[in-house]
């Protein structure tokens, strides 16, 4: 007898929510109870009165995974809107992190170089280290971080992902 095992797709997720103590704990929660990894989570008050907050939840899982977690989201009861970025169509995606690297002659050349080709600024700086600061896809950071561990890092630190569907309408 054979499993089938269904491919696991990466989503990203926006929760409009009322801004309410306990609500991020309710999600995680709902997450936890059921076995499913939370990959990013960002929260932000977006309305001029504090009233809403957009929570960004990346996850991944089989389709089936992913409906039943955005079917039980909207059943909570702080919970406006749920929509998948990934199923809507056009999104665009961004992530800052600072990357802490440390080197001396050559490597520091190099870091500096291949900052410059990733439009990375650099924020703090030692006789010893650099601290870049980077904006973009996950993706991008994930190649700039891989390029800087061959040349001596020393830390990362992410911020999340936050995303929008691309248009003029709201998600």
């Amino acid at each position: 007898m054979k499993i089938k095992q269904e491919a696991e797709e990466r989503h990203v997720l926006t929760v409009m929510v009322d801004n309410e103590a306990g609500i991020l704990a309710k999600i995680a929660g709902l997450f936890t109870a059921r076995g499913y990894n939370i990959d990013s989570l960002t929260v932000a008050d977006i309305t001029e009165n504090h009233a809403v907050s957009r929570i960004t939840i990346v996850t991944h899982g089989p389709p089936a995974q992913i409906d039943q977690i955005h079917a039980q989201l909207e059943r909570l009861v702080p919970v406006h809107k749920v929509v998948d970025l990934t199923e809507v169509g056009p999104f665009v995606q961004r992530e800052l992190a600072l990357i802490k690297v440390a080197g001396t002659g050559e490597k520091r050349v190099e870091m500096l170089r291949i900052a410059d080709v990733f439009r990375a600024k650099v924020v703090d700086t030692t006789t010893s280290s650099f601290i870049f600061e980077l904006t973009g896809a996950p993706d991008k950071i994930d190649t700039f971080v891989g390029l800087m561990r061959e040349l001596g890092l020393v830390e990362v630190g992410r911020t999340g992902v936050v995303g929008m569907i691309r248009g003029a309408e709201e998600a």
